[in-house]
């Protein structure tokens, strides 16, 4: 049986011990905690107290980790921005390492202008890829790379990508943003299945919502439930992380409303995963 998780970045405004007591009271057995977290990103990244909240709740152990994102990309055309994204990337994994992580996510990057991607923004991509695989032999946790949203300028959106790097690189694993790929279509989430599954060490839920955007609750929609039940059939049993946002709600939602959309959530998953 699957890992129930939620993403940090939902409860983005409270500090890290509180973000852990409402993922636990939602009934979640996981939690992937995003670095960026403010409350944790802001102050300097205190492992000290990340790796407290851990100890204050074995039952969402292990937790997965996301690495850095925001205004990052290890391969931009900026060779300083590069290198600074890539460092944080490493930095990420140590660190998930270090608090017992299962997981670790880290995003492929993407061309700086938009447009397709050429020659040199792969060479950049093999150089990230070259710089986490250095890391990734020396630590116990697993990294895995994740699907982007289809646009452009993205070095990884489509199954075909996804499978052809994970081929090159069988100490690689595989986040899977289903709300992503079902941007494209429900059948090109399922191409990803078909290709990946047995690579997949996280999948990041949500549904698309009627602006066509991911990071909406699945509760209630045929297409998430398409999707998961098809992860289900096919004996998926690792981690599944809400990745929801919280602006996509006509009001700010307070903590325990949160929590109580997490446990409608939870009863979605546990009725696709029994």
């Amino acid at each position: 049986m699957g890992r129930f998780a939620v993403s940090t970045m939902f409860f983005h405004e409270y500090p890290c011990d509180q973000i852990f007591d409402y993922v636990a009271e939602s009934g979640l057995d996981g939690l992937e905690f995003w670095v960026e977290t403010p409350h944790f990103w802001l102050r300097g990244r205190p492992e000290d107290e990340l790796a407290g909240c851990i100890a204050d709740h074995p039952e969402l152990s292990p937790i997965t980790v996301h690495a850095p994102t925001l205004d990052l990309n290890p391969c931009s055309i900026n060779p300083k921005v590069a290198e600074l994204s890539v460092d944080y990337t490493v930095e990420a994994i140590q660190m998930a390492d270090r608090m017992g992580a299962a997981v670790v996510t880290v995003h492929p990057g993407r061309r700086t202008a938009k447009r397709h991607p050429s020659a040199y923004d792969f060479r950049r991509f093999e150089d990230y890829i070259n710089r986490i695989r250095e890391v990734a032999e020396k630590v116990q946790v697993k990294v895995a790379i994740e699907n982007l949203e289809p646009r452009v300028n993205a070095l990884l959106y489509t199954a075909e990508d996804a499978a052809e790097v994970l081929e090159r690189e069988p100490w690689l694993w595989f986040t899977l943003d289903m709300g992503h790929a079902m941007i494209t279509s429900c059948d090109e989430v399922l191409r990803f299945i078909d290709l990946c599954i047995e690579r997949m060490a996280n999948v990041h839920v949500s549904a698309l919502g009627g602006n066509g955007r991911p990071h909406h609750p699945i509760h209630n929609d045929p297409s998430a439930t398409r999707v998961l039940a098809e992860l289900a059939d096919r004996g998926y049993d690792g981690y599944l992380t809400l990745e929801l946002e919280d602006m996509v709600f006509p009001e700010a939602l307070s903590s325990e409303e949160k929590v109580v959309l997490l446990v409608r959530e939870l009863e979605a998953l546990e009725m696709i995963f029994p």
